[in-house]
């Protein structure tokens, strides 16, 4: 058998292309990576942690803030922050007895401006 009958035939007939396949493999992030990133995207595919962190873009606020925003529980706001705080989207401080929210970084707002321009083309 020769080397072309051995590569794999696309849909359209033809053969791969084993030196692109190479390259692109090459410049592949890693796997455990790529898996991080997938893990990032859940955390965004839920409406009340998009809602909770485009709340944020406009003010740090404290989780009855959020709460009475939303027209949500606070608990159920707690349990939304845990998330975010797990997937390093939101950080708090606190003062006093209170326990203010704010995004982790700039990442963030940059990752939606992007999905915000994607979505309303």
């Amino acid at each position: 058998m020769t080397d072309k009958e051995k590569m794999p035939v696309c849909a359209d007939g033809e053969h791969s292309h084993p030196e692109i396949v190479e390259s692109v493999a090459d410049r592949m992030a890693d796997e455990e990576i790529l898996m991080d990133v997938a893990e990032l995207f859940k955390v965004f595919g839920d409406s009340t942690r998009v809602r909770i962190i485009c709340a944020l873009f406009e003010s740090e606020l404290c989780v009855c803030d959020i709460a009475e925003l939303l027209n949500m529980t606070q608990s159920a706001i707690s349990h939304q922050l845990r998330v975010l705080k797990q997937a390093r989207l939101v950080k708090y401080r606190r003062d006093g007895k209170s326990i203010f929210y704010s995004l982790a970084d700039s990442h963030i707002r940059t990752i939606f401006n992007s999905a915000f321009e994607h979505v309303m083309e």
